[in-house]
């Protein structure tokens, strides 16, 4: 892989970097130096290549209860909470510190496991916390501990992955600070957008499930919350308020957390300049909507320089990307010298397509390796993309033509415990390959199959390391003649990313992270209906869990033997009470 941030010192193999593990020339960050952070780093520095290490530990606690919210004001009803909050806490943290999250479960009917979405985890699998995959489950009256280094910066989100808990508000934000590709005065930190239903998630996914086996839809969320709340339809409830002053600028770290829904938001009067997708930061560019798919996150920047007053923010279901809402998502934006009041604002045009935002380039360039080994081994492909399948050619390539077929994890046994014992084993039910081999590339053909009953758009997303989106498109993936079309020089890279209703993606990643991976849907009843894969990544390096986390197994399989609900799904989202 060729990295055109700092200076060759290697030469460059498969997925091997020109960069090196020195610092970059000093820079310190403020108000008029954002791409500079300090001692060395800067928003030039490739973090998948070298990053600060502080020698700060960040700890925090995180308590999941049953519980009930409201945060619209429509009444009382059940969810599930992190230290008794919608959402739960912000983690925050600075570039290079050590993250330790500490995880009680005081439900008395549910497992739980945390996941940290989009933190690469180099080296460090058995903290991704994917239950049946990379833990066991954490047993009521449980508890663990997470410990990752915060190698990269940027906004993202953590939440529960064992049966869409987060749908009930086991979610949360988490924040950490570095440097960025443009200046600002403040940060507002992170300002989440989600669907939220007034039934548990353990009823809408269950009538999603039953309406997918006739070929409908799933049920409409009752409202939309910025930054937990909104009104109700009957005026209950309040806007959340942000309070700007005349001539600053303010950093926003927008984030869909929602179960459902692709979600497009604005701001009344005020562009934004994009300045991250995800956790790379990219090259500004400045829009008057963004359009957030589910698991997806963009910093921008509001330049507060209309004329005092209170604005509209606004936070709306996506019609094109099959996404809908009883009540749309709205806060308030005020002036500092404005009495605060409901706007009259309007908003801009809004556009109406379900595509991923752009142009999203990357600040710190970089090439994908083996471009032209993909572009034969495809031509060489025995496959038909119309037929649903998970395969590989044994080489670089992997084919996941999406359908029905499901992945079920096995929570009592997840996937690490294979590779622990070497047994390989492993159920079919699984959706497992394999890549055997180390500081190779892996290219990533996923394509909606021809006659699926749900031909929609659908967020994908990948564990363990960051994606480079080479194309997108409409009908089938040509093996033949669309590899020399897509995107390799410094195409967008992020974790999360949109396949088209009746398309295709292509993506590439290095594989230089051994461990078992996801890689899945981000809507909560699809990868609850099994709409995900999993693989191995040069299993015979990958980190085991020790001992804590063999105790952690041995406590839910005891509780297993009989739990408060059945398994009913998957195992990996859905909504379980």
């Amino acid at each position: 892989m060729v990295r055109q941030a700092t200076p060759s010192t290697k030469t460059s193999t498969a997925a091997t970097t020109t960069s090196s593990r020195a610092p970059d020339s000093a820079c310190t960050n403020g108000a008029l130096t954002r791409q500079c952070w300090g001692n060395g780093f800067s928003a030039a520095t490739d973090f998948d290549v070298k990053w600060p290490t502080t020698g700060q530990t960040r700890s925090y606690n995180l308590q999941i209860t049953n519980g009930t919210c409201n945060p619209d004001g429509n009444g009382e009803k059940p969810c599930q909470l992190f230290n008794g909050q919608y959402p739960g806490p912000v983690i925050t943290a600075n570039w290079g510190d050590t993250i330790q999250v500490t995880v009680r479960n005081k439900m008395q009917a549910n497992g739980t496991g945390i996941h940290w979405h989009g933190i690469r985890q180099l080296n460090n699998c058995p903290n991704d916390g994917v239950p049946g995959i990379t833990e066991c489950p954490l047993a009521p009256a449980d508890t663990k501990t997470y410990t990752f280094q915060a190698t990269q910066h940027g906004t993202t989100w953590y939440h529960s992955h064992w049966s869409a808990q987060y749908g009930e508000g086991a979610f949360g934000p988490l924040v950490i600070n570095g440097p960025a590709s443009a200046n600002y005065d403040f940060d507002l930190g992170a300002f989440p957008v989600n669907d939220f239903y007034y039934a548990t998630s353990w009823r809408v996914s269950l009538q999603a499930h039953i309406n997918l086996q006739n070929r409908v839809g799933p049920p409409t969320p009752d409202t939309i919350l910025v930054n937990g709340t909104n009104k109700n339809a009957n005026g209950g409830g309040s806007y959340g308020k942000v309070t700007m002053k005349q001539g600053k600028k303010y950093r926003l770290r927008l984030i869909n957390s929602s179960v459902d829904n692709s979600i497009r938001v604005s701001l009344d009067g005020h562009q934004f300049q994009v300045i991250s997708s995800d956790l790379i930061p990219i090259k500004p560019y400045t829009t008057n909507w963004v359009l957030l798919t589910i698991g997806q996150r963009y910093d921008v920047i509001i330049n507060a320089n209309q004329a005092s007053g209170n604005y509209w923010f606004r936070a709306e279901a996506e019609t094109a990307c099959a996404s809908n809402s009883g009540l749309p998502g709205r806060a308030i934006f005020t002036y500092d010298t404005a009495t605060f009041a409901d706007p009259t604002t309007s908003a801009a045009a809004k556009p109406a397509n379900c595509n991923d935002e752009s142009p999203l380039v990357p600040w710190v360039a970089n090439t994908v390796g083996s471009s032209q080994a993909f572009i034969q081994q495809a031509g060489n492909l025995q496959v038909n993309l119309a037929q649903e399948q998970l395969t590989t050619n044994g080489q670089n390539v992997v084919v996941w033509a999406v359908n029905l077929t499901a992945i079920n994890v096995d929570w009592d046994k997840p996937t690490l415990q294979y590779v622990k014992e070497k047994n390989t084993s492993y159920p079919r039910v699984f959706n497992l390959i394999e890549i055997p081999n180390e500081n190779t590339w892996s290219f990533w053909i996923i394509q909606e199959t021809p006659g699926t009953p749900v031909p929609i758009p659908h967020p994908i997303h990948l564990h363990g390391h960051d994606f480079y989106v080479l194309g997108q498109g409409t009908g089938t993936f040509d093996i033949n003649n669309t590899p020399q079309t897509l995107t390799y020089q410094n195409p967008p890279r992020r974790d999360t990313a949109l396949l088209p209703g009746g398309g295709w993606l292509a993506l590439a990643f290095p594989a230089d992270n051994p461990g078992a991976w996801l890689m899945h849907c981000h809507i909560a009843w699809h990868v609850g209906d099994g709409l995900a894969v999993q693989f191995l990544e040069a299993k015979d390096q990958s980190p085991l869990g020790g001992a804590d986390w063999d105790a952690t197994c041995s406590k839910w399989n005891q509780y297993a033997l009989n739990p408060g609900y059945p398994k009913t799904d998957s195992g990996l989202k859905r909504g379980i009470l």
